[in-house]
């Protein structure tokens, strides 16, 4: 369980209002506890139930209380009452499902009121004339989930392990009731046009009547910033007077209220909210071509979001945890995410449209091996994108990822360009691009290697990284990941040098996002920035917003210990245990030291800097070195290590690190060996042991320039 689930009751599951993009005052939320039952395929209604199922969790999940996989031979059903509210008299009753998974029946009172297949997408029930406007009514619910047939499903499997996570069954999102008037605005379609200093307004409206008029007013913090009248269900034209861009530093968004109006009367009223930005491609100052948000490029750092909860499944615990993780990679200097096959609640890209963070929303994968599969695909591709096109911090559709299930990509991908021109579109995201579309994606794990960048798309990293850490109490079992790591110095060193290679390949070879592989550990994935739970973060987010701003590496650095990074400098060694307290500043060696200049190792060793040979399985370094008074405080451990390491500053361990790196990285000391630190003469000791292939040490202290004016101790 996550923290959030202490917060679930049966009377205030997801209490929020679910579709904040059109939004009415009443409205009667069904979340909470349903009688269940499972049943052959094709079973009659149960007349009895097996229990209580918690809506809307998905019902293997924890949270649901029943935690049972559904076959593709049996049928789940749900079962409660309702009532409706005395002042809904006279109005249409509209019932409503964020999503299922898969196949739906529904019915009222006995009687059938439709049909659904499609497990991401909202759908609606106009359930007026079979309700009974005083008294109970019976809602009953028939899902059907073939979780290995050939419809999208992402990463759902039956047999979960690898990649692939714990199947999704039956109602995920909220379900709940809403009083409309007998003719009501059904949706909403807004496009900014940030040029043309106006937003592209469509109200659809459930009648064709051409006495049917639209008002709508955008507003600035309780300012009208533009307003328009016209025919319902055509495109209106809103002004927008000095339009505020949207963008992730500044996620700004006008305010809405589209009234619709019958012979000067009011009808209906919905209010809304939209975000002024573009997105295209642009040629760059530096010849490359990049992805421009309102004119100017922008360089996209993300990570990768599968979207599963240990305890929900597909369907977070609350809606504070929902915002949670997007307030984690904000907080951590990300300013972009990509929903991995999986389409989420509305409310979560709500969040991203308001704290401000971009969004490449994927298509859920399916295998595509049948005519009828691909229909399905097609039809939840159209309403994934429709449902979703409203959101600003929506910039890219991704159709396919890494060919799983790709069919007929050039057709596909115009079709999604002319349906929404606003917006960019990724034809597969890794390995097999298809040479259309806005940009060329690849996948390169641990190591970052951008495509070759072309005139006509933008070069992207649809995936990189996939570092993996165990946190103890915190994991599944038979946990892996691309890259595993032994501690948190190795993973920090790792995703120093992973996001400095982005930097480098962003300025010579034209990159212009980077995905790295993830948000959370999911099930037996332990590649997270956060464990599953969300309990631990393995990366602290301030330290994560320097190394992804790049200030963790931008300088001017001062060297107070210099390392081959900055020079040479030459250390006391010996291949041979020194002995008990070798580490501390009296110690007296029996035997001479040799002596030789940093680094140490093997040439071959990755990322290294041999100026010293060292070949055996130990090896122990001692130095003196001077510090300034304006250095304390402000000084930072720079090395290599290969494999494991300890670090000691006047006697005291300042940084232990086991495996390896790759590059070199910097490293905060303990409190206390930076509390040792003294003006004048101070003592560092290394010890780095080596198992089997490369060997290196490397060890400096970095100061930045402004605490120092010069080099001491080269």
């Amino acid at each position: 369980m996550t923290r959030w689930a202490a917060q679930d009751t049966v009377t205030n599951v997801l209490a929020e209002y679910p579709r904040p993009q059109m939004v009415r005052p009443q409205w009667l939320n069904l979340n909470g506890l349903w009688n269940y039952a499972i049943t052959p395929t094709n079973a009659p209604p149960p007349t009895e139930f097996d229990g209580k199922i918690l809506v809307p969790f998905p019902v293997e999940s924890a949270l649901s209380g029943v935690m049972t996989p559904l076959d593709a031979k049996s049928t789940l059903w749900y079962e409660r009452a309702f009532s409706l509210p005395p002042e809904w008299a006279g109005k249409r009753i509209l019932l409503h499902f964020g999503a299922v998974d898969w196949a739906v029946r529904v019915l009222i009172n006995g009687h059938e009121i439709g049909e659904h297949q499609g497990g991401y997408d909202a759908f609606t029930f106009d359930v007026t004339p079979q309700s009974i406007q005083a008294g109970e009514n019976q809602l009953l619910v028939a899902v059907f989930d073939p979780t290995e047939g050939d419809q999208p499903r992402g990463k759902q499997s039956a047999k979960p392990e690898g990649i692939f996570y714990t199947q999704v069954s039956g109602v995920w999102q909220t379900v709940w009731l809403e009083p409309v008037p007998e003719i009501s605005v059904a949706a909403l379609q807004m496009t900014p046009d940030l040029p043309a200093k106006t937003l592209r307004l469509r109200v659809n409206v459930s009648s064709l009547d051409r006495d049917l008029i639209v008002d709508a007013s955008a507003a600035a913090a309780g300012v009208e910033a533009g307003h328009v009248t016209g025919n319902a269900n055509t495109e209106l034209l809103v002004p927008i007077t000095s339009p505020r861009p949207w963008t992730p530093e500044d996620p700004f968004l006008y305010d809405l209220t589209v009234r619709l109006l019958r012979n000067g009367r009011e009808v209906d009223r919905v209010t809304s909210y939209f975000g002024m930005r573009s997105v295209e491609l642009r040629k760059a100052p530096d010849g490359f071509t990049r992805i421009a948000l309102n004119g100017r490029p922008i360089f996209q750092i993300g990570a990768l979001d599968q979207g599963f909860w240990p305890d929900g499944l597909y369907t977070a615990p609350t809606d504070e945890a929902l915002r949670h993780d997007i307030e984690f990679l904000k907080s951590s200097g990300f300013n972009l995410v990509r929903k991995h096959v999986k389409v989420e609640p509305e409310r979560w890209y709500y969040w991203c449209d308001r704290l401000g963070l971009l969004v490449w929303q994927d298509m859920p994968s399916a295998n595509n091996n049948t005519r009828a599969g691909r229909a399905q695909f097609e039809a939840e591709l159209m309403r994934m994108i429709s449902g979703l096109q409203n959101h600003p911090a929506i910039i890219m559709w991704v159709l396919f990822n890494e060919g799983w299930g790709q069919y007929d990509t050039e057709q596909l991908v115009d079709w999604i360009v002319r349906t929404d021109p606003s917006r960019l579109v990724d034809n597969a995201s890794g390995w097999t691009d298809a040479q259309t579309g806005h940009v060329v994606d690849s996948h390169s794990y641990p190591d970052p290697d951008a495509p070759i960048p072309e005139d006509r798309r933008a070069s992207i990293l649809g995936e990189c990284g996939g570092l993996g850490l165990v946190t103890e109490g915190h994991a599944w079992p038979q946990p892996w990941a691309y890259q595993m790591l032994p501690d948190v110095s190795s993973l920090q060193g790792w995703y120093s040098h992973v996001l400095k290679e982005i930097d480098l390949q962003r300025h010579s070879r034209g990159l212009c996002a980077a995905v790295y592989t993830q948000v959370t550990d999911v099930e037996n994935e332990c590649n997270g920035l956060m464990t599953y739970d969300r309990a631990v973060t393995k990366l602290a987010p301030d330290w994560l917003a320097a190394v992804n701003s790049g200030r963790e590496q931008k300088g001017p650095w001062k060297a107070v210990l210099t390392n081959a990074l900055f020079g040479t400098s030459f250390w006391d060694y010996t291949f041979d245990n020194p002995g008990v307290d070798w580490f501390k500043p009296e110690f007296k060696e029996l035997t001479p030291w040799r002596q030789g200049a940093a680094g140490f190792g093997t040439a071959f060793t990755r990322g290294s800097r041999v100026q010293t040979t060292w070949e055996t399985p130990n090896i122990w370094l001692r130095k003196t070195f001077t510090l300034e008074a304006q250095d304390l405080g402000h000084a930072r451990l720079q090395l290599h290590h290969d494999k494991d390491a300890e670090v000691y500053l006047n006697g005291v361990l300042a940084f232990s690190g086991k495996g390896y790196l790759v590059d070199y990285a910097l490293f905060d000391m303990t409190p206390d060996a930076a509390a040792s630190l003294r003006p004048g003469r101070n003592t560092i000791a290394v010890h780095c042991r080596q198992t089997a292939g490369g060997q290196f040490i490397d060890v400096g202290i970095i100061v930045p320039a402004t605490a120092t004016n010069a080099l001491s101790n080269p």
